[in-house]
């Protein structure tokens, strides 16, 4: 059983800054990209920054320049450091990945992380 878990969420002024930091566990071959999403009240899900296996990454436009993603491949976990925070990026972060745990790539999600930002 494999299972994502977000950390890192909170309450920042804007123009702050948050660390959001999410680890996949269980019976885990191998992982391909890595992920975070967001989803504001009302609104859908809206992917915010990938990595993939070899480092190479996307960013929405929204956050280019403020969010940057990491990872930490034989820990199978990701990072999404963000500055400069707006009111607008408020909404619940959600860490996403491809895993393999046999010979099946599936989509796991995590349980979300709230990130409030304040004007």
């Amino acid at each position: 059983q494999v299972q994502l878990v977000e950390s890192g969420g909170g309450l920042v002024q804007a123009g702050g800054s948050l660390g959001l930091s999410c680890a996949a566990s269980g019976r885990i071959f191998s992982t391909n990209v890595m992920d975070w999403y967001r989803q504001a009240p009302g609104k859908q899900r809206d992917l915010v920054a990938t990595i993939n296996s070899g480092g190479s990454t996307n960013y929405a436009d929204s956050v280019k320049g403020r969010f940057t993603i990491t990872r930490e491949h034989a820990k199978n976990s990701v990072f999404l450091q963000m500055n400069s925070l707006k009111p607008e990026d408020t909404a619940v972060y959600y860490c996403s990945a491809l895993i393999n745990t046999g010979t099946v790539w599936y989509r796991y999600w995590g349980q979300g992380t709230q990130v409030t930002v304040s004007s």
